[in-house]
């Protein structure tokens, strides 16, 4: 039996959330990505909730069949225990860096994260590289914001 790399496609990244709803609001009010799908176990006691941004390419698309989907992994009952947070990866050891999401414009966006109350952990206007921020999500995980000039309008 042969298997085809030619058809393999990056599905998704999975991160561990204390509090569903913070990080909901954070990916779909903040960052504008949909959720595709949900699926909760009751008895294992775990929610997973898929996101990713529409676009022509992917619509209509089950969660499968789409590249580029965030997971979010909660685990029932951490939002109420003050002892529980991820290692986001970027600590002293560091490691997992961060995902990255395009705008159509930097200054805008930073302006509008501001309206949201959104943590930065960098600024386009701190150190050398002027291109970019970083966010961080309600767990402290890094999300890299980059203008992309081809959705300007």
């Amino acid at each position: 039996m042969a298997t085809d790399i030619s058809k393999y496609r990056y599905n998704h990244t999975m991160y561990r959330i204390k509090d569903p709803k913070a990080s909901l609001k954070f990916y779909t009010e903040i960052l504008g990505m949909k959720l595709l799908d949900e699926h909760h176990s009751d008895e294992s006691k775990f929610s997973l909730y898929f996101l990713g941004y529409e676009d022509p390419a992917s619509e209509g698309l089950v969660r499968l069949a789409r590249q580029g989907v965030l997971e979010l992994t909660h685990n029932h009952g951490t939002e109420n225990d003050p002892n529980v947070a991820y290692n986001t990866g970027n600590g002293e050891n560091g490691g997992y860096g961060h995902i990255a999401i395009t705008v159509d414009d930097l200054k805008a966006a930073c302006a509008r994260f501001d309206e949201f109350g959104v943590k930065f952990v960098k600024r386009p206007e701190e150190g050398r590289m002027k291109h970019i921020a970083f966010i961080a999500d309600p767990d402290g995980y890094r999300v890299e914001i980059l203008e992309n000039p081809m959705l300007k309008a």
